[in-house]
């Protein structure tokens, strides 16, 4: 009879538990075996061990053996970069950074374990309901044997049910827990703020609208016809005016309106002065390294050179327009410091074309003040001393004029011409003097031609009266009718005595310098056979009474004392000297530049005989330096050259040095002192001279 499923399922059950345990004693049985095995023959295993020795090992005695050797294990990372470079913005440059991060990690894993004395684990437990008051790490060991007490109990008594409850034939009904939710497990929090919004606010403004006009006409053949004919009277009196004399003020001054034609285009100069200052920023900006070395700079390395100096450029001057134009004049204004005038022309007799007279300025150098343009290249100028927007200009073609800055007009005011006394050759030189005694603008000028003409502004007018004329010592030549022909010279330069007004030096092409009087018309008051060629420069000093100095293209340089016939210094500077001028500064101080290319400096204060700076300005070789002039108040000598270009350059300190002094005296720089300075140095050279008198008159 087969049993029934019942107990069927009751015995296949209790068949599986007897086997199980049965298997268990086996393998536990196999265990206690092993290990018997093991602990019986454990000596012998040791035992079997044996050393092998290499064939290549190095046989050391004891003192070798007994030898320490030191290894120093770093913790730097051999992959490091070395060479790691980042931009400093403190220092404004790309620097090396000498810590390099040395840390290698091969492995990184984030945990969640906590230390069970944090609060945080402290919170877990009590959540789980697992926390226990500490009391000692005895009672936690207690605790904890209690607890594996307590559930291999609960195992047993779960056990004995569930076999119970399977005789019973009955399945066992889970036990139902209610999880606890760990809201915290890995130590996250969870935050959240939210920012203030700040109200719309909403703004408006309300201008004012333009005015307004209606204007309302009627258009008629008769109304086209009179506009034809006011646009030509107009076009007709622009013509009449070109062809006015330019030796004539223009007499009708009165502005009129502009009409609805000419009103056409855009009307600038409403911000012209807007737009000049914006200029000025920007160019301060553009050039603010060349502004910081034209106010502080200071070369320090002049502390070790043996009385010598340099020269370092600034800016550099130019026009689109005036390139290729020989520097031909340079003027620095009396009243603004840093506002000179250029004139352009050309040195070259077979190439005469335009001449441009140009305003610039230290704080615009992109671009010139005031552009005035000439038909006839200009061959000097000057700026009047007391009102210093009239420039006296002389011209290639003989002929003189004044400019007016401050007018719109870019031609000139006052210009001279054949009928009123136009010179007949190139004007070399013109220099404004004191008002006459009808308190009229005067100047002079001087010109190939060999006259010495004084210039009158009256009215609209340009009267002239010849001073002097340059008449040379030769024998006077017969004519084709019998008369006698009187050559004269040909002026190059000049110079007005600073405290009398009536004595002029003039420098001539044949290299003698004559000086004169305005008192005599006749005759020179003395001769000086100077140089062997032209003069190109003759110039009082601004301190000494009876000194002067003198240029040519002899290559040579001279000093001179207006009572002696023979120069007081000669200095040969391989070259034709171009331009030499007096520093503002100091009696003993000069500047000269040369066709070569070089700007050259002397001290007599400091050395007599060599200069204390000798300097290359331009770049290419076949450019020639034609003019020089000192400011009048900062160290800065402004040079101009044949291509056009003027270039600023500031002194360094061992150029405008002043002379050492004892201790407890103190240096008073009056006129007085430059005049003692400079006797005392020309006290050398005059001794044999004196001496040389005495030994003639005792003979």
């Amino acid at each position: 009879m087969p049993p029934k499923p019942a107990l069927k399922k009751q015995v296949e059950k209790t068949s599986h538990v007897h086997r199980a345990s049965m298997m268990f004693r086996f393998f536990q049985k196999d265990d206690d075996d092993a290990t018997t095995e093991a602990g019986d023959h454990g000596d012998e295993w040791m035992g079997g061990k044996q050393l092998v020795k290499p064939d290549d090992q190095l046989e050391l005695n004891e003192t070798e053996l007994k030898e320490e050797f030191t290894r120093i294990l770093t913790a730097n990372n051999p992959h490091a970069p070395q060479n790691i470079i980042r931009y400093s913005f403190k220092e404004k440059q790309f620097k090396l950074i000498p810590s390099v991060d040395q840390l290698a990690v091969h492995f990184a894993l984030d945990g969640n374990m906590l230390h069970k004395e944090s609060d945080e684990a402290r919170r877990q437990l009590i959540k789980k309901g697992l926390h226990q008051d500490e009391g000692g790490d005895a009672e936690g060991e207690k605790t904890a044997e209690a607890e594996t007490e307590t559930t291999a109990d609960k195992a047993d008594v779960e056990t004995k049910e569930g076999e119970s409850r399977g005789e019973d034939g009955s399945t066992p009904a889970p036990a139902t827990t209610k999880a606890e939710k760990v809201t915290n497990q890995f130590n996250f929090s969870d935050r959240a703020s939210q920012t203030y919004n700040n109200p719309y606010r909403e703004r408006g403004s309300q201008t004012e609208p333009p005015p307004r006009i209606n204007f309302s006409d009627n258009v008629t053949q008769w109304v086209i016809f009179d506009a034809y004919k006011e646009d030509f009277a107009k076009t007709q009196e622009k013509n009449k005016e070109k062809k006015v004399l330019p030796g004539r003020k223009e007499e009708d001054k009165s502005k009129k309106k502009l009409t609805a034609v000419d009103a056409q285009g855009d009307d600038v100069t409403k911000i012209s002065r807007a737009a000049k200052i914006v200029e000025r920023m920007v160019n301060q900006n553009t050039y603010d390294d060349v502004a910081q070395d034209f106010k502080y700079w200071e070369d320090v390395s002049d502390e070790y050179r043996d009385q010598e100096g340099t020269l370092l450029p600034l800016w550099k001057f130019s026009h689109d327009r005036s390139k290729k134009l020989a520097i031909t004049s340079i003027c620095f204004s009396p009243k603004y410091r840093d506002l000179f005038a250029v004139g352009h022309g050309s040195y070259d007799f077979m190439k005469q074309t335009r001449g441009m007279i140009l305003f610039y300025s230290f704080k615009n150098p992109s671009f010139p003040e005031y552009v005035f343009s000439t038909e006839s290249g200009v061959m000097c100028l000057d700026i009047h001393p007391e009102h210093p927007y009239l420039v006296a200009v002389g011209f290639y073609d003989g002929s003189v004029g004044v400019f007016n800055v401050t007018e719109s007009s870019k031609g000139p005011i006052y210009q001279s011409t054949a009928k009123n006394g136009k010179h007949t050759d190139p004007v070399w030189q013109v220099r404004w003097q004191k008002d006459d005694l009808d308190n009229n603008l005067n100047f002079f000028s001087v010109s190939s031609d060999g006259r010495i003409v004084s210039w009158v502004l009256v009215k609209n007018e340009l009267l002239y009266n010849d001073i002097i004329q340059l008449k040379l010592d030769d024998i006077p030549a017969d004519g084709p009718d019998g008369t006698k022909l009187i050559t004269l010279g040909c002026g190059t330069c000049f110079d007005f005595h600073q405290q009398q007004d009536y004595l002029f030096l003039v420098g001539t092409e044949e290299g003698k310098i004559h000086k004169c009087s305005k008192a005599y018309s006749t005759q020179f008051l003395d001769t000086f056979n100077a140089h062997h060629m032209a003069v190109y420069r003759v110039s009082w000093n601004p301190y000494h009474p009876k000194i002067f100095i003198t240029c040519s293209a002899d290559w040579t340089v001279k000093i001179w004392d207006h009572t002696s016939q023979e120069a007081l210094f000669t200095f040969d500077l391989s070259s034709s000297v171009g331009d030499v001028a007096w520093a503002p500064y100091s009696s003993t101080v000069f500047a000269a530049v040369t066709a070569d290319g070089k700007v050259f400096i002397y001290d007599l204060n400091v050395n007599k005989y060599e200069a204390i700076c000798e300097q290359a300005i331009v770049a290419k070789k076949k450019t020639k330096l034609t003019h020089v002039s000192f400011n009048p108040t900062h160290p800065v000598v402004v040079v101009g050259d044949d291509r056009g270009y003027v270039t600023a350059l500031k002194l360094s300190p061992n150029l405008r040095k002043v002379p050492k002094v004892k201790k407890g005296q103190t240096i008073e720089f009056t006129p007085e002192a430059e005049i003692a300075k400079l006797d005392k140095i020309l006290s050398l050279v005059r001794e044999p001279e004196n001496t040389k008198k005495k030994e003639s008159s005792s003979s």
